[in-house]
């Protein structure tokens, strides 16, 4: 636990920013969520949430993004520290003018990088743009990494030693509600997250495609944004409306029932941070197929799930059979997962270390 830290007048005023809660998707929202619903942080800072980003036509965003800048300006005194959750792309440069203003005014800041591609992104700029971010990372007065691998890369990158890991957390509780018996869902695969070929689901099709000769009793439901229509036509056009279901995104009770209907979270991604499907799946009992990157090996190994490498879609097939034929295995990794998740990420363990940061910071 750590003490309470006063800034002045009272406990220190946090303001966290991202993607909104309600008119945004992805983990970056979710887990804003979880910090601004925290008891325990609440007992320890004053904490308030700033939507920088909405989804929506990039007319409205632009908008948004303006609007959003202005309001930051006449608010930003009320608060000590700002924790920027930032991803690639549009997401670094518009917390760039978040941190510029801050460092303008006086205050500590926290960058928290979420960004599956953040260095391919990186790599991809100008060299102007390359500076831009550079700067951004350097000034930042802690920068937060999702794994260690990345703590290591983002240290080597860009040439700081302000950067410490944290892993994403899960509220275990809200998801044992999803645990069941794996014996009755063996067949059953699901996959959560952003449908497109980064998450690898145009892989996970052909690999269906392959398994489905061999077990014709395996289904898997594909639930998420992004490329929904094109991910059904795709699954029309092969004949394939037997075995996938694509119901687009769903909702977090939705994701419970999902999740109790499946015996494995499947996510076969080319890049990844630390997914929360994945730790939501762990959480839920499920065993995990995924791929090598990211955070992701340092979560599963072969005593909780199947690791292949992004693109191997006979690999991907083999392994979807290889848990469907074997009970056993599936409920050893259920209970791996489970013990896991609640040991090493649950979300007060996160909030715990995200508390320590936050002191850590004000007291420099």
């Amino acid at each position: 636990m750590f003490r309470a830290v006063e800034s002045g007048y009272g406990m220190m005023k946090i303001l966290v920013i991202g993607p909104s809660e309600t008119r945004a998707r992805g983990g970056m929202s979710a887990v804003i969520r979880e910090i601004r619903e925290s008891e325990l942080l609440k007992d320890e800072f004053e904490i308030d949430t700033f939507a920088s980003y909405i989804d929506g036509p990039l007319a409205v965003r632009l908008v948004y993004t303006f609007w959003g800048c202005l309001r930051f300006m006449l608010c930003s005194r009320r608060y000590d520290l700002f924790h920027l959750h930032t991803a690639e792309r549009g997401s670094t440069f518009r917390k760039h003018f978040y941190l510029w203003w801050a460092k303008r005014t006086g205050r500590k800041v926290i960058v928290h990088i979420h960004g599956a591609e953040y260095l391919t992104f990186y790599d991809g700029l100008g060299s102007l743009g390359r500076r831009v971010v550079d700067r951004f990372l350097q000034r930042a007065d802690l920068v937060l990494a999702l794994s260690e691998s990345w703590k290591r890369e983002l240290e080597a990158r860009f040439c700081i030693d302000t950067c410490r890991t944290l892993y994403n957390g899960v509220d275990t509780v809200k998801f044992r509600a999803a645990v069941t018996d794996v014996s009755a869902c063996r067949h059953s695969f699901l996959m959560l997250g952003r449908l497109g070929s980064r998450k690898g689901v145009y892989d996970l099709i052909d690999a269906v495609e392959i398994a489905c000769r061999k077990n014709p009793e395996l289904t898997v439901c594909i639930a998420g944004d992004g490329e929904v229509d094109k991910v059904r036509a795709l699954v029309a056009e092969k004949g394939l409306e037997r075995y996938i279901s694509v119901p687009g995104w769903i909702g977090e009770t939705q994701k419970l029932k999902y999740l109790k209907k499946a015996a494995v979270l499947v996510l076969p991604s080319y890049y990844e941070g630390l997914p929360m499907a994945v730790l939501e799946g762990m959480a839920a009992g499920k065993a995990i197929i995924s791929t090598t990157v990211g955070a992701i090996p340092e979560v599963i190994g072969e005593e909780n799930g199947i690791l292949l490498e992004p693109g191997d879609v006979e690999g991907l097939a083999e392994a979807m059979l290889a848990c469907s034929g074997n009970v056993d295995a599936l409920q050893k990794m259920s209970v791996e997962n489970r013990r896991k998740a609640e040991e090493t990420f649950g979300v007060r363990r996160m909030h715990e270390k995200l508390g320590a940061y936050y002191k850590m910071v004000g007291d420099v």
